[in-house]
């Protein structure tokens, strides 16, 4: 199917770390941000309340995929902070199955918040699934991630 005919087709997302990848997730949720609104009433004007940004907040984002040998990359990650909390840049690229990409996003300031390892259950057999979850101070140009 042509790439201009389907651009919102997604099939993974990529998740990149100061340029190491840490390989697909098929799901990404909470890529948003939130502006707070301070509304200021100023005097003798009734016609309307100023409505003026105050600060802004990024929700955690939380990735997910089917156990792979790439999990060791995530660990390994998350060890990293044991030793000196450095905070990265990362890059999410959602791509359809050719490779190509549908659209990125640079985050500023990357922090792994929690992941949770498959359940095995030999009575109730599924495929078994990692989910990380990250946090971020906001987004930067994807092409400088």
């Amino acid at each position: 199917m042509p790439q201009d005919l389907d651009p919102g087709s997604t099939i993974y997302f990529d998740l990149t770390i100061d340029g190491q990848g840490l390989g697909r997730f098929n799901t990404c949720d909470g890529l948003a941000a939130n502006v707070e609104i301070h509304q200021h009433q100023e005097g003798g004007n009734n016609g309307f309340v100023w409505q003026l940004p105050s600060r802004v907040t990024f929700s955690n984002i939380t990735l997910t995929r089917p156990l792979t040998p790439e999990t060791v990359k995530v660990g390994t990650w998350i060890s990293s902070i044991t030793t000196g909390i450095t905070r990265p840049t990362g890059l999410i690229a959602a791509k359809r199955a050719d490779g190509s990409i549908v659209a990125r996003w640079g985050l500023i300031e990357v922090l792994p918040v929690s992941w949770n390892g498959p359940g095995f259950n030999p009575e109730n057999p599924a495929v078994a699934v990692e989910t990380l979850v990250i946090t971020h101070h906001g987004f930067t140009d994807a092409g400088a991630a």
